[in-house]
C-alpha cells in the first residue's frame, strides 16, 4: 500500500505533526532550526546571518514552506494553510 501524498508538495501525510523547521537562507546559507507557529502563517522571516527577509515563494503559503526543511504544520495535515476551515 502506498502513502498518500499531498496534491502541491508531493510529500506522503504525516500521522503526527512536526513542528520543527530549519530555516535556509538562499542568499547566505545560513541555516538555524526555528519552531512553527501552529495557528498564522509566517509571511516574513529576517535571516540571523545576512539580514535578508525572506518570503515565501509564488505558490507556497509560508516561508516554511519555502524554505524549511519541512512544510508548516497545516500542510502537513492537508488543510489550506491560510484558511484553517
Amino acid at each position: 500500500m502506498s502513502a498518500t501524498l499531498h496534491p502541491r508538495t508531493n510529500e506522503p501525510k504525516m500521522s503526527t505533526v512536526v513542528l520543527e523547521s530549519v530555516l535556509t537562507c538562499p542568499h547566505c546559507g545560513f541555516a538555524k532550526q526555528e519552531t512553527m507557529p501552529t495557528d498564522a502563517c509566517q509571511f516574513f522571516y529576517e535571516c540571523g546571518n545576512c539580514g535578508t527577509v525572506l518570503r515565501p515563494k509564488p505558490g507556497d503559503c509560508c516561508v516554511f514552506c519555502s524554505y524549511g526543511s519541512v512544510s508548516c504544520p497545516p500542510i502537513q495535515q492537508y488543510k489550506d494553510c491560510c484558511n484553517p476551515d
